[in-house]
């Protein structure tokens, strides 16, 4: 059964006047930090600007409305900056929005069954590596509108894209340079000051470095690109709302852009979900979110936009801002509503400089670039180097799919290495605590054996214990299996098990087996090993394992129990 429940319902009963105040004041900030963030993303990403905008209002509004986060809030983000640029250059606007749409499909899908906590499997390492090259990436997205340099098609594919650049490094465009470095040095200035000055804090640093620079440009009319020039500035009416073209022949190759979409917007969002639970000590609805994100993108191509997902840095906005419920999310979406009903004409004058300024920080404010330092990489082992590297750099050079298909292929190889190795067969010494008669014949030989095994016994340990038989002395009568250590059979370790006990019949030996964990006794219950064993040859602990398999020829059993 599909369950749907927004936590927007959990914070309505009790729901007061302080409240909402509060969450209106952060729904105010931050939809003025949205602002230049949407713009500049859409921008960065191939779009118009106005589509960032709407991105921001509708799948803000939806996510909020019906997500599983009190304090969450969505919109564009800048990891979609390289997917959808990507998109876009190779199949244009309008199959975006239908590739939009078909991974809210598939957010919808994992959520109504409940594959939310799933995304938690999914290693730190390869989360750091594909964050940090997905910030790489955006970087070099934004050297053509920082540098100015005269461009008209710029290739999606990297190395295309690198030698296009350098092919136009001689177009930089002065007045364009002058611009952003005097753009990047107030937002640094200003996010620094604003950690000592309250009132600053009041004003994001994006906002600020926006007015600022489009207060200048509108006085001087510097001689750079604008919103107004590239774009002719932003609609001041509603988008007109109707589905996407849609090509029937292009439809099957957008399937893997949307599933691209679809993951990188799951993991984004419950990351940023998690962020927000650890800043106001709740706990958020992972299946519930990616229901929100799925209707969110869904919904709004059709107003024109793109790609959306949960914002850590405007979700911390809102929190520190304190928003308290997804109201606070809700009025984020109406403010922007209402700036561009009544200030869009504004919008015109803004220079792609200065948001390209903007972008190029939260770029550089993404990436744990602590984490590639060869001091915090050697703390940690070979594999975790491997898949964090390896991860990063096929982010950078290919694509984010291949890259985490890449990342999580590593990480479960290294993970079945690991596991493989920790699990180990270890003999008993029997003679130590039951006395050599009982367990010996008379030429010495063994007549009982007995191994403790430790871990797992799953398809990449199997052979483990087919080699058994190899560290055998002699013919035993009897052969006991200590499962107390173990943790997991799989069905792969259950067939090792029963190929050691016909092997085992065939010398006319038993095999027993004790101290059975819940799982690995389900197992071997449910598979019918038990019924070919034999109930008997199945101890509750060693001691009765070892009286078992003195019992076998008719011996009475002759242990000491000291």
């Amino acid at each position: 059964m599909i369950r749907f429940r927004p936590k927007l319902l959990d914070t309505l009963p009790g729901y007061g006047r302080a409240t909402f105040i509060n969450d209106f004041s952060a729904g105010i900030t931050v939809g003025v930090l949205a602002l230049p963030l949407a713009m500049a993303f859409a921008i960065a990403s191939g779009m118009s600007p106005a589509a960032g905008v709407w991105t921001a209002i509708v799948a803000g509004f939806l996510i909020s409305a019906l997500g599983g986060s009190k304090v969450q809030i969505g919109g564009p983000t800048g990891a979609f900056i390289p997917i959808v640029y990507a998109i876009v250059a190779d199949f244009g606007v309008q199959n975006l929005l239908i590739a939009t749409m078909m991974s809210g499909v598939m957010l919808l899908g994992m959520g109504a069954f409940r594959l939310g906590s799933m995304i938690r499997f999914i290693p730190v390492s390869v989360v750091i590596g594909f964050t940090n090259g997905i910030a790489v990436v955006i970087f070099i997205s934004q050297i053509k509108d920082f540098l100015g340099l005269d461009i008209e098609n710029m290739p999606g594919e990297f190395f295309g894209k690198m030698e296009t650049l350098l092919a136009a490094m001689h177009t930089v465009d002065l007045p364009t340079v002058a611009t952003s470095i005097a753009s990047l040095a107030v937002l640094i200035a200003w996010n620094r000051a604003a950690r000592q000055i309250a009132w600053m804090r009041r004003l994001p640093g994006p906002l600020a470095v926006l007015l600022i620079a489009t207060a200048v440009n509108a006085l001087i009319h510097l001689p750079i690109d604008t919103i107004g020039s590239r774009f002719g500035g932003i609609p001041q009416e509603l988008p007109d709302i109707g589905l996407p073209a849609l090509s029937l022949g292009t439809l099957g190759k957008l399937i893997a852009p949307a599933l691209t979409i679809a993951l990188l917007g799951a993991i984004e969002s419950l990351l940023s979900a998690r962020v927000a639970d650890n800043l106001i000590e709740d706990r958020h609805d992972p299946n519930q979110e990616l229901i929100a994100q799925g209707v969110a993108n869904v919904v709004a191509p059709l107003f024109g936009g793109f790609a959306a997902t949960g914002a850590i840095a405007r979700t911390a906005t809102n929190v520190r801002s304190g928003g308290h419920t997804p109201v606070a999310g809700m009025v984020h979406a109406l403010v922007l509503l209402a700036v561009v009903l009544a200030l869009a004409p504004l919008a015109s004058h803004i220079p792609l400089a200065t948001l390209s300024a903007i972008v190029v920080v939260v770029s550089i404010n993404m990436g744990e670039w602590h984490a590639f330092a060869w001091k915090e990489l050697a703390r940690y082992s070979n594999q975790y180097r491997t898949i964090l590297l390896g991860t990063f750099f096929v982010t950078v050079v290919f694509d984010l799919t291949l890259a985490v298909e890449l990342g999580m292929l590593l990480a479960s190889l290294f993970f079945i290495y690991r596991m493989s190795d920790l699990t180990r067969i270890e003999r008993v010494p029997l003679e130590d605590h039951y006395g050599v008669e009982a367990l010996s014949r008379s030429d010495g030989t063994p007549r009982i054996i007995a191994y403790r095994v430790f871990g797992s016994l799953f398809f990449g340990a199997a052979n483990k214990l087919e080699n058994l038989l190899l560290m055998q002395e002699g013919h035993p009568d009897a052969v006991i299996l200590d499962l107390e250590k173990v943790i997991n059979i799989d069905t792969t370790g259950l067939d090792a098990l029963q190929t050691l006990h016909r092997t085992l019949q065939k010398r006319g030996a038993q095999l027993i087996l004790c101290d059975l964990n819940d799982q690995p006794a389900s197992l071997v219950f449910r598979s019918g090993f038990q019924a070919s064993l034999g109930d008997d040859n199945i101890a509750v602990n060693m001691t009765e394992a070892l009286i078992r398999a003195q019992r076998l020829h008719g011996q009475e059993p002759e242990l000491s129990y000291a």
